[in-house]
């Protein structure tokens, strides 16, 4: 990579603004990144980075040629959690940008398609080469598919360090603690029929409102934390029929794998107990994200407070979450995810990315990815 000192930030943030834009228009469902992995890849094309290619799961990887020393992985997700038929309408006002999935996470897929610009507006060459991964399937049932694909490619390059981009998890965030995660799908199955000729068969509805009631009882911890919730409940055919069949989905969640085997104990004891006249349980584990996490003390981590600090970003902090990031933290393997810029209603229709921060947040990554060859100072 060939050292030139770039266009003003200011000039870039415009530039990077745009880019999120563009690649929040197209709709990337979890497992239906293809449409926003094509564009990715034509993106990082044209900006004429190196070794460009789409892998099996529709992740995208693209280099940039540094020194000798071991790479930096670099990624950002491709998904969003909104379905195809969501209104992608975009609106700007003032320092703030409205739309689906604008900051979660299409400003981070925009900065990996501009990082040849912000490293040079850094003036820095790297030391080692920089690998970027736009990769699938971080949201929902995604269970991080698409990083453990890109980890389990890239780290035979040793890299030094993995780096997670997400662009509305808060300006003054760093993620040190991986949240791990096992979710079911748990169904309930009886002999249905009419709600009035055969009043009295069991019903899959009624055994798995009473089995959810008894799954509400879970005990969980403060330290480290722990959390459970029934996210979704399927089942029946119309109001007047005794329904067969229904399903819940239930997330278990802690900061540490024992806790988190804990609750899963719990749930197949209520599970054992429970009884309910000509009601069958079934269980199907549907999601397995690994805990983990990687020490504030540790030389990444110190850079990146560093660097954070240096960038004006002073209330920096450092948190626990599911991201990306779990993956190499549970490998034991030098990972931080960093926030970008703040955002307002995540996950929502109206979904706020705040960008009075975005000069200094182009500041911040930039440095933090062109001095990781350098954290063993820190």
């Amino acid at each position: 990579m060939e050292v030139i000192v770039g266009k003003p930030i200011p000039e870039l943030v415009k530039k990077i603004i745009k880019e999120a834009i563009a690649i929040q228009q197209i709709p990337s469902p979890t497992f239906e990144e293809a449409k926003r992995a094509r564009y990715v890849k034509n993106r990082f094309v044209d900006e004429n980075f190196s070794e460009v290619f789409i892998d099996s799961v529709n992740n995208v990887y693209a280099r940039i040629k540094g020194g000798e020393k071991h790479p930096v992985v670099v990624s950002a997700h491709l998904d969003t959690v909104f379905d195809s038929s969501c209104d992608l309408s975009v609106r700007i006002e003032e320092d703030k940008i409205f739309g689906p999935g604008i900051g979660d996470n299409s400003l981070g897929v925009a900065f990996l398609l501009m990082m040849k610009h912000i490293l040079q507006c850094m003036g820095e060459r790297p030391e080692g080469d920089i690998i970027l991964v736009a990769n699938a399937c971080e949201e929902g049932t995604g269970d991080l598919r698409g990083m453990k694909e890109a980890f389990a490619r890239t780290i035979k390059e040793n890299p030094i360090a993995y780096i997670v981009l997400e662009g509305s998890s808060g300006a003054d965030c760093i993620y040190t603690r991986g949240v791990g995660s096992i979710r079911f799908k748990i169904s309930a199955h009886g002999r249905g029929g009419h709600s009035w000729h055969d009043f009295g068969n069991s019903s899959a509805v009624h055994g798995l409102v009473k089995l959810a009631a008894v799954l509400t009882e879970l005990s969980v911890t403060v330290e480290p934390r722990s959390t459970f919730n029934i996210g979704v409940i399927t089942g029946g055919t119309s109001i007047n029929t005794i329904a067969q069949t229904a399903s819940l989905l239930l997330d278990l969640r802690s900061e540490t794998c024992d806790w988190l085997d804990h609750m899963v104990q719990q749930v197949k004891q209520m599970i054992d107990k429970f009884s309910m006249d000509d009601i069958t349980i079934t269980t199907e584990k549907i999601g397995d994200r690994p805990s983990g996490m990687i020490s504030v003390a540790s030389p990444l981590i110190s850079l990146c407070h560093s660097v954070f600090l240096e960038t004006g970003f002073n209330d920096a902090k450092f948190k626990s979450g599911s991201t990306d990031a779990n993956i190499p933290f549970s490998e034991n393997v030098p990972a931080v995810c960093i926030g970008i810029c703040d955002g307002q209603d995540v996950h929502k229709p109206s979904e706020c990315l705040m960008t009075g921060s975005m000069d200094r947040a182009v500041e911040k990554v930039g440095k933090i990815v062109s001095r990781v060859w350098q954290m063993e100072k820190f």
